[in-house]
């Protein structure tokens, strides 16, 4: 019941009451190329990677999506896949030049799979942002420049 515990491993839910303790981190994956920041040169071939990981076991499957999550397909996941640990991945992505809306999503080895941000919002609010495991999309312009897309 310390000052850290209660203010970083609590989440205030949406009807005022608080989940306690939270100290598993739920699968979570990210791209971090390309990602926010990064402008791409043109239309071409790129290789989106990343990281996955889960406090509750083993990365299972990564998955990706272009479209902002219409269709997604596997990403290949490097090894080694451990336990609690971090978990590259990568997939080829030719970029045909228009704007596009990239994410990545990840199951572990219990079966619980990386929600989108809406939909977690709608169980634990917006106060819950220490444990916050949604799907991060980055929106590709077609000049090239990436953008949190989770705020378009």
């Amino acid at each position: 019941m310390t000052r850290e515990e209660t203010s970083k491993y609590t989440d205030l839910m949406p009807d005022g009451t608080a989940r306690q303790f939270t100290f598993d981190m739920e699968p979570k994956s990210v791209i971090t190329r390309p990602s926010g920041g990064d402008t791409l040169a043109g239309a071409g071939r790129y290789e989106i990677t990343g990281i996955a990981w889960s406090g509750r076991g083993t990365i299972a499957r990564v998955e990706i999506t272009v479209d902002g999550g219409a269709t997604w397909v596997p990403a290949e996941l490097q090894t080694p896949v451990l336990p609690r640990a971090h978990t590259r991945f990568q997939w080829p992505w030719t970029w045909d030049g228009r704007e596009a809306m990239i994410a990545s999503r990840c199951t572990d080895d219990t079966g619980y799979t990386q929600p989108p941000l809406a939909d977690l919002i709608k169980v634990r609010g917006v106060n819950s942002q220490y444990h916050n495991n949604g799907i991060q999309v980055w929106k590709v312009a077609a000049d090239g420049k990436i953008t949190n897309g989770n705020r378009a």
